[in-house]
C-alpha cells in the first residue's frame, strides 16, 4: 500500500471541500472496497477523508411518507430496521443476499451505491483495463467473460456493477442526495447515478469532483411482493451472475430490475408492461440490443428463468 495523507473533517461540506482541493484524494467509511484496491495498488488515493463522524448514520421518515437513509447507515443496520424489511422489502433481501455478515456491519449505504467492479481484469494489473488505466485496452473483450456485461458495454469496458443493494434501490426508483465543496445540495435519481461505460468507462457514477453522498430517500412503499433473486456461482459470499429484484401483484405486473448484467442496475421501465404476459416477453424488451460474448451468452436465458421464478413466487 502506498503512503496517503489523512483527516477527520467536520461536516460534509469540509469533507467534500477536502477531496475537491486534493488531487487524487478519496472518502473513506467502512473501507470494504477501497482498502482492499489500496492494498493491490489498483487505488493510489494520496489523501483519505475520513466521513465516519459527520452524523450521517441515521434512517429517518420523510413527510412525503418514504425513508431516508444516512450515507453512513451500516448495511446490517439497514437490512434490520422494522420499516425496510416491513415496507422495503426487496432492498432488505437483496442487503442479506450480499458479502458476509462481517462484511455488512462495516459497509456503507453510500459505499455500496460506489464500490467497484469485480472485473478479474480489472483486478489483475498485468492486464490491460480501461477502468484502471485509461486508454490502456480491455483484456477481457478478448479474455474470459462469462461474469461480465451482456448489455449496455461498450468497445471500451465490459464489466458490470457488482452491487446488490443498488438493483433493490433502482426498482424502488430511489433519490441519492449529495453536497459539494460549496454546501451545494444536489437530488439525483437512482436512474441516473450509476452510468453506462461509454468511451469513459474509469468513470462509474455521475459525481462531481468532491461530490459526497449524504443519504439515499426512498418514496411511500409500493404495495406487492417484494422479491429478489439472486443467482450466482455459490450460496454466500459470491457476486450475482444474473440477479432479479421485483416488486409484483400476484397478476404479473409490477417492477423489475436486473443484477450482474450490465455496468449499471438495468432497468427498462416499458418492459414492465409485458410482465403479465411473462419472463419472456419482459426479457425480449429488456435485452433488446444485448452483445453478449460466447462466454457469458447464457445470462440471457438465466435472466429470463430468474425472472420467471420471481413471478412464480409472486402468484403463489
Amino acid at each position: 500500500m502506498k503512503s496517503f495523507t489523512y483527516e477527520r473533517p467536520n461536516t460534509p461540506a469540509e469533507a467534500a471541500a477536502a477531496v475537491a482541493r486534493t488531487p487524487n484524494a478519496k472518502f473513506i467509511a467502512g473501507g470494504t472496497n477501497l482498502l482492499d484496491l489500496m492494498k493491490l495498488q489498483i487505488e493510489t488515493p494520496t489523501h483519505l477523508v475520513d466521513v465516519n463522524g459527520l452524523n450521517l448514520d441515521k434512517v429517518e421518515a420523510t413527510p412525503e411518507g418514504g425513508l431516508r437513509i444516512g450515507a453512513l447507515v451500516r448495511n446490517t443496520d439497514l437490512a434490520a430496521d422494522p420499516r425496510v424489511w416491513k415496507d422495503y422489502g426487496v432492498l432488505s433481501r437483496a442487503l442479506l443476499a450480499g458479502a458476509s455478515g462481517q462484511l455488512r456491519n462495516k459497509a456503507t449505504t453510500a459505499g455500496n451505491l460506489l464500490q467497484r467492479t469485480r472485473c478479474p481484469y480489472f483486478y489483475d494489473t498485468a492486464q490491460a483495463c480501461n477502468k484502471r488505466q485509461p486508454g490502456s485496452g480491455c483484456s477481457a473483450l478478448d479474455g474470459v467473460s462469462r461474469s461480465l456485461a451482456v448489455i449496455g458495454s461498450s468497445e471500451t469496458c465490459i464489466a458490470t456493477h457488482p452491487g446488490d443493494m443498488a438493483v433493490a434501490m433502482r426498482v424502488l426508483d430511489a433519490t441519492v442526495e449529495t453536497v459539494d465543496a460549496k454546501g451545494g445540495e444536489r437530488r439525483i435519481p437512482i436512474a441516473e447515478f450509476h452510468r453506462l461505460p461509454g468511451d469513459r468507462s474509469e468513470v462509474d457514477t455521475t459525481l462531481k469532483l468532491g461530490e459526497l453522498i449524504t443519504a439515499v430517500t426512498l418514496p411511500k412503499p409500493v404495495a406487492g411482493t417484494h422479491i429478489y433473486r439472486k443467482v450466482r456461482d455459490r450460496a454466500s459470499y459470491a457476486y450475482a451472475l444474473v440477479s432479479v429484484a421485483a416488486i409484483l401483484g400476484k397478476d404479473g405486473s409490477g417492477h423489475v430490475a436486473f443484477g450482474g448484467v450490465a455496468h449499471k442496475p438495468w432497468r427498462v421501465e416499458a418492459a414492465e408492461a409485458d410482465l403479465p404476459h411473462g419472463a419472456k416477453a419482459v426479457t425480449a424488451k429488456a435485452f433488446a440490443g444485448a452483445k453478449p460474448t460466447e462466454d457469458n451468452a447464457y445470462k440471457l436465458k438465466l435472466a429470463e428463468r430468474t425472472l420467471a421464478a420471481a413471478l412464480n413466487q409472486a402468484r403463489a
